[in-house]
């Protein structure tokens, strides 16, 4: 039999702020990637159109050969967040299109399922808003869905060598936040990368007492050579790495014993094809894994497959109902026509998807009637007291 080819692909940039891969074969199988970059929505766009012309006349099955060839093969190439956010949306669309080939899943062509259903957390507040503020946002996502696990923001924009009153209003919102939704829910704390490395220290400390679920990103990753002095100040896990993109970064961190849990994002890190290896790597260090996804159905569908297959997998984050989306007016469900696959149990859990390919069911006319509208998202500009610009 004659092996299929990709023949044509579109673009999407639609509300709140993602961008969708449609990538469609000879015979018509049509497959959907997320390939997106937050706030450089139309960077990452002409990366894809550049990086097409070398998939275009491919089989599609050939998924390996084709992100080595992406990422290998161009002098620049597989480097970068937009580079890698681009390879990823292709590499998505390619196992979504070779599932739908074969009449199965995707987690059954990367070795089948290690569990059943996946734990799920959404974000649910922190910045500046006050305790109170913080507590009953935390509490009417418990009482009104069915998480069990949230995170927060564990801090506002923190200068170098900040006021002991900042760290007070950080332990302040956080111990409202235990207090609302007690002892047996999860609550992660992000610091965004907006705490600098000498604070990092005092702010763990004074959190610590109230036992969250994870310190994210306590500081930014280029400063990722601190985080090993760091892991030994607290006894809670450190996570990071939604802004990491390549397999050598990750062992690097997971070599100098830096993290307990890996947060590689599906439409950043080069797609399923390299989040799944850097999910077998850490294995081996017994570092854990729960991919970044605050993004799209497609984004999340992706990570759902890798987690399914991943031992060391513990919780997956989703966007459903999160700021960004209720800000920029339009959810993930809006473009979703099987709905059912994301929805979460009593007890927070995602069950196994059984539909082929990625197992989320594209509403096309939504989309297309979305990407007439667009979007222009653009990141916060913070800056510090005394002007100078920092990390949101």
């Amino acid at each position: 039999m004659k092996p299929d080819k990709v023949q044509s692909f579109e673009l999407f940039k639609i509300p709140p702020r993602w961008l969708l891969l449609r990538v469609v074969t000879e015979q018509g199988v049509v497959g959907w990637g997320e390939p997106n970059l937050e706030g450089f929505s139309d960077t990452v766009a002409a990366a894809v159109i550049e990086l097409m012309e070398e998939v275009i006349g491919e089989d599609p099955a050939r998924i390996q050969f084709i992100w080595q060839k992406l990422c290998k093969t161009k002098f620049y190439g597989g480097t970068g967040n937009v580079l890698m956010s681009a390879v990823a949306g292709i590499d998505q669309a390619l196992w979504d299109i070779q599932g739908k080939t074969l009449g199965v899943p995707v987690h059954r062509l990367l070795g089948g399922a290690v569990r059943e259903r996946m734990l799920v957390y959404r974000w649910c507040g922190g910045d500046n808003n006050a305790p109170e503020e913080a507590a009953a946002e935390a509490a009417q996502v418990i009482a009104e869905t069915n998480f069990r696990n949230i995170k927060m923001n564990a801090c506002p924009r923190m200068g170098y060598i900040d006021t002991d009153g900042a760290v007070k209003d950080a332990e302040r919102r956080m111990a409202a936040v235990r207090e609302a939704v007690g002892p047996e829910i999860g609550v992660g704390l992000d610091f965004h990368g907006r705490c600098k490395a000498p604070m990092a220290r005092s702010l763990m400390a004074a959190l610590e007492p109230y036992r969250p679920l994870f310190f994210e990103e306590v500081v930014a990753p280029h400063c990722n050579s601190q985080l090993p002095g760091l892991r030994q100040a607290t006894a809670i896990p450190l996570a990071t790495g939604e802004r990491m993109f390549s397999a050598p970064e990750f062992l690097q961190l997971l070599s100098s014993g830096g993290a307990d849990i890996l947060q590689p994002d599906l439409s950043h890190a080069g797609g399923i094809s390299h989040v799944f290896d850097i999910a077998r790597m850490a294995e081996q260090y017994d570092v854990a894994l729960a991919p970044h996804c605050p993004l799209g159905p497609i984004a999340l569908a992706s990570c759902l497959q890798v987690d399914f297959c991943s031992i060391n997998a513990v919780f997956q984050e989703c966007s459903l109902c999160i700021h960004y989306n209720t800000e920029g007016g339009a959810d993930l469900l809006d473009y979703v026509v099987n709905r059912e696959v994301f929805d979460v149990d009593a007890e927070g859990y995602i069950a196994l998807p059984q539909t082929p390919g990625l197992g989320v069911e594209i509403d096309e006319t939504a989309v297309r009637n979305a990407a007439k509208k667009g979007h222009r998202w653009r990141d916060r500009v913070w800056l510090l007291p005394d002007g100078a610009p920092t990390k949101w």
